[in-house]
């Protein structure tokens, strides 16, 4: 029964054990389907089932019929003409990531975005290039390429030198083979891997990439021909090579993309600061490459200044490709590194807007777009794409409803594919190169969230921060793998020494806390209640066992082994004869009893442990007061130890074994043990894995903590009421002690209980 009084409520209600409350309330026996269950379910047909499958395989089926022409089209149609602009100008800049020709960054901001308009899910990001992803690709053509790895030859475009063809092949290869990654794991319904990149890990290391990125681009702003490196280190040899050509950098080329990169920062500070007030965003990087093109093709910067320019632009597309099965040999691992970054980035960008503008997105179905997407964009040689996060925001920011403006985007880099790439011919490197480095402004500025995350959670900072150094000493691949290796050992480290403490009870009601945090609180006399904030396994069994012994004061084990050896003293003198009971007490007649303390083998040490067993003396022993002859015991108070499991997951084997073993240590020096705040499948579990005995029984676990209180009181008034000390009669023995020196009179008080 539940009663409000004003802002108060009172709850009257039976004290409940675990068993108490299933029996009441008829707790029923679920069966929790198997893997064979939910294998029958995957096989088996209707044909709801079918629509379902056939809607969430082609999304476009359930949002293209409602499509609303009137109020969405003009909107997609401005939206799709700013996005296409944007992509077509990053796909160039991109590609020179990729250390490949400019024009096939074309390819990259096309393909994918006809594939994502089918199976893509999301409604407004502009899938293609994306710098991040851009640079790993790059990382590995440098590697594959300049490692003098053979490659079929591509003969549709005899412009194009050996090794060029070579790097095209190893970047549209790679890119295939993390598209066929990510299908592989859309198709296995296991999107959740992308929980494992935390928002402290991407953040670190899209700023480590961004780092990555400007030091690449340096080479093109100078014009200065620096060595290829994709090592460990590599990022620092650039710039040690950087550093010693420095006298030969090519001042046009600077200057142009100094004032290029001062303009595009401004700009876009302007659109930041000013995007409520403007209709749709200063298009800076259409403007400024219009007006460097046109400059650089007026004054004839390649002959007078000897600028590298972009250059030849083929128009039209090429005939696809076949991948290299031995460049999928050697890029394994980086291609698994560049399909879980892609995904991450899109899936995290996708989240924002689905959660903006309230429609559902699908992991795994995105993981089968963004996969199909790079299959077919690498077969046509483009790389490995996402979803940048400035072209994304261009899309929704002017008015973007769905995939639809995507689909006209893809129309403007078309026509500049198969009609207008010419004009960009004239267009310098160290142009694209600055609007890359424009880009990078929201990455670069990720740097203040040291700050924010070392006030709010000093683990996710140094997740952030040691992300960043392992992205920038070992470069993007190794360096994903080792920030998520860490990123994991953070979480083991926080498991392992969980903050456990010790409850009290605070307001003399059913609310405990920490003992420590408040001032006003009630411990009930003799009852310690501990408390463990995490999982119990393997690795934190021993931490937990230490901290509820500094919790209680005392080593349960160590309690034991001092009483069985005092006991086994006691029973030697009664054995020997030497003990003697009259009405008067324990009268020890000696001249000093000694019993060597000799050195136990394992046997012994076993036996120590095991249940403490009076039943063939004739009075029970009080093991807190004082012992005869010198025996000496640890005394305690605690009778009632109270584990708040509340927070506890799950508990694996070899933490099962080790948590009875620390039960029946309390249990074994009558200290009774409750758990609380379990659920029923935890229980359950025990019961599988035989965890109860006649020691450990399943009558320990109680709803609450304030349940197993009560029941503790009440246990205790009920042997008080039963036992009553002042009506109980003290019994004493007289011990007789027989030496071969002799006899000599002691009266030694020895406390004890009467049996009933």
């Amino acid at each position: 029964m539940i009663e409000a009084i004003g802002n108060q409520y009172v709850v009257a209600r039976p004290v409940y054990s675990s068993n108490t409350f299933g029996e009441e309330f008829k707790k029923a026996d679920r069966h929790h389907k198997t893997f064979l269950d939910h294998l029958k379910g995957c096989c088996s047909c209707s044909s709801k089932k079918a629509k379902k499958i056939a809607l969430s395989l082609f999304p476009i089926a359930s949002w293209l019929p409602a499509y609303k022409i009137k109020e969405w089209l003009l909107s997609d149609i401005v939206s799709g003409i700013s996005t296409g602009l944007v992509a077509v100008l990053q796909g160039l800049a991109f590609a020179l990531l990729v250390n490949i020709p400019p024009s096939y960054g074309l390819y990259a901001a096309f393909f994918p975005v006809i594939t994502y308009f089918f199976l893509g899910t999301s409604r407004h990001i502009s899938v293609g290039p994306f710098p991040v992803l851009s640079m790993m690709v790059g990382v590995v053509v440098t590697r594959v390429a300049s490692g003098g790895n053979t490659a079929p030859e591509l003969s549709s475009n005899d412009s194009l030198d050996a090794q060029e063809q070579e790097k095209i092949m190893v970047a549209a290869s790679v890119t295939v083979l993390s598209g066929i990654i990510q299908l592989l794991l859309g198709v296995l319904q296991i999107g959740f891997v992308v929980i494992y990149l935390s928002e402290s890990l991407i953040s670190g290391f899209t700023t480590a990439a961004a780092i990555h990125v400007l030091v690449s681009q340096l080479k093109f702003m100078l014009q200065l021909s620096v060595p290829a490196h994709s090592d460990p280190f590599s990022l620092f040899k650039v710039l040690e090579s950087v550093f010693t050509q420095i006298e030969k950098t090519n001042i046009a080329d600077l200057v142009t993309s100094v004032i290029i990169l001062v303009i595009v920062f401004i700009v876009k500070e302007i659109n930041q600061r000013f995007r409520s007030k403007l209709p749709v965003p200063i298009p800076i990087e259409l403007i400024m490459t219009v007006i460097a093109t046109g400059v650089s093709y007026g004054c004839n910067f390649e002959k007078n200044f000897g600028v590298a320019v972009i250059g030849n632009m083929t128009l039209g597309f090429q005939p696809p490709l076949t991948p290299s099965v031995e460049v999928f040999q050697d890029t394994i691992g980086d291609s698994f590194g560049i399909a879980i970054v892609g995904f991450a980035v899109a899936f995290s960008v996708a989240s924002v807007y689905s959660l903006k503008y309230d429609y559902p997105i699908d992991g795994n179905q995105e993981l089968i777009a963004l996969g199909i997407s790079n299959i077919f964009t690498g077969a046509f040689r483009g790389f490995a794409g996402s979803t940048a996060l400035s072209r994304s925001g261009v899309q929704e920011s002017t008015g973007g409803k769905t995939q639809v403006a995507g689909l006209l985007s893809a129309v403007i880099v078309l026509i500049v594919i198969v009609a207008i790439g010419f004009l960009l011919q004239p267009l310098q490197k160290s142009v694209l190169a600055a609007l890359a480095l424009g880009n990078l402004k929201g990455m670069l500025m990720q740097f203040a969230e040291i700050g924010r995350l070392w006030k709010k959670d000093k683990y996710d900072c140094l997740i952030w921060i040691m992300t960043f150094i392992f992205a920038i000493v070992l470069g993007l691949g190794l360096g994903l793998a080792a920030s998520v290796a860490f990123q994991l050992l953070t979480i083991v480290f926080r498991t392992q020494f969980p903050k456990c403490s010790t409850l009290a009870n605070v307001g003399r009601s059913n609310i405990y806390k920490n003992r420590k945090t408040y001032a006003d609180v009630y411990e009930p006399e003799g009852v310690k209640i501990f408390r463990c904030p995490s999982p119990i396994y393997f690795a934190n069994i021993r931490f937990f066992k230490q901290k509820l012994i500094d919790a209680v004061g005392f080593s349960p084990l160590r309690v034991l082994r001092k009483r069985n050896k005092a006991l086994k003293k006691i029973r030697k003198l009664q054995k020997r004869g030497l003990i003697q009971a009259t009405p008067k007490g324990f009268i020890c007649t000696s001249d000093g009893f000694k019993d060597s303390d000799e050195e136990l083998d394992n046997n012994q040490i076993e036996e120590l442990d095991q249940p403490i067993n009076t039943t063939d003396l004739p009075f029970e022993i009080d093991w807190n007061a004082d012992l005869p002859l010198n025996i000496t015991v640890p005394k305690i108070s605690l009778h009632s130890l109270i584990l708040d499991f509340s927070a506890v997951s799950f508990l694996d084997i070899s933490s099962m074994r080790g948590l009875k073993t620390i039960l029946q240590e309390f249990i074994r020096i009558k200290v009774d043990v409750y758990i609380v705040g379990t659920d029923d499948d935890f229980i359950d579990k025990l019961v599988r894995c035989a965890f109860f005995d006649d020691e450990v029984t399943d009558s320990i676990f109680f709803l609450t903590i304030h349940d197993a209180v009560l029941h503790i009181l009440m246990k205790k008034d009920y042997s008080t009421s039963k036992f009553n000390p002042s009506q109980e009669k003290e019994i004493k023995y007289d011990f007789t002690v027989n030496t071969n020196g002799g006899l000599r009179n002691r009266e030694c008080q020895v406390p004890v209980e009467t049996r009933f």
